[in-house]
C-alpha cells in the first residue's frame, strides 16, 4: 500500500508540474503575459520536477533510487519556492532582470534561445507581476512549490514493507 502511495505523490508531482508549466504557456501565447526571467526559471523548475518525478515513478522496483528521486523532487521544490519568494519580494519590484541570478542562469544555459517559445526572457520583472483570480502569480507558484516540496518529502519518508515470502497467503 506504502509503494502505490510513493507512486501517487510523484504522479502528482509530475502532473502538476506539467500543468503549471502549460498554465505558464497559455497564459504566455493566448492571454499575451509575456514572462520575466524569474518565470521561465520557475519553468525550468517545474520541469525538472516532473522529470525527476517521472524517473522515481519509472525505478518503482528500486527502492533507494526512487527515494532518492523524491528527494531531488523535495529539493527541487524547495529551491522553486525560493525563487517565487525572490520574484515577489524583490526582482518584482525592479525596472529591469538584467543580470539577476535568473537572467544570467536563463542566458548561459542557452534555453532561452533554443526554445525562445518556452524560455524566452520577454518582460522585466515588475512588468510582468500579473493576477490570476486576485493572487499574484508567483504566489500561486510558491503555493504549488510548497506543495510538491511536501508530496516529495512524504514520498522520501514513507517507509516501504519488507515483501514477506509468504506474500499473499494467510500467516
Amino acid at each position: 500500500m506504502k509503494t502505490v502511495l510513493v507512486d501517487r505523490l510523484l504522479a502528482f508531482a509530475a502532473i502538476a508540474s506539467l500543468g503549471a508549466v502549460a498554465i505558464a504557456l497559455v497564459s504566455q501565447h493566448v492571454f499575451d503575459m509575456q514572462p520575466c526571467a524569474w518565470c521561465v526559471l520557475q519553468r525550468l523548475i517545474y520541469l525538472a520536477v516532473a522529470v525527476f518525478a517521472l524517473l522515481g515513478l519509472s525505478l518503482r522496483r528500486i527502492a533507494a533510487a526512487q527515494k532518492l528521486c523524491a528527494g531531488v523532487v523535495a529539493v527541487l521544490a524547495l529551491a522553486g519556492g525560493a525563487t517565487a519568494v525572490y520574484q515577489h519580494n524583490v526582482a518584482s519590484h525592479l525596472m529591469s532582470c538584467a543580470q539577476t541570478f535568473a537572467d544570467r542562469f536563463m542566458t548561459a544555459s542557452g534555453l532561452d534561445e533554443a526554445l525562445p517559445s518556452v524560455f524566452g526572457i520577454y518582460a522585466t520583472c515588475a512588468d510582468a507581476a500579473v493576477d490570476l483570480l486576485g493572487v499574484r502569480y508567483e504566489i500561486w507558484s510558491l503555493l504549488l512549490f510548497a506543495v510538491l516540496a511536501m508530496a516529495g518529502i512524504a514520498a522520501l519518508l514513507l517507509r516501504r514493507r519488507p515483501r514477506s515470502l509468504f506474500a499473499g497467503s494467510m500467516q
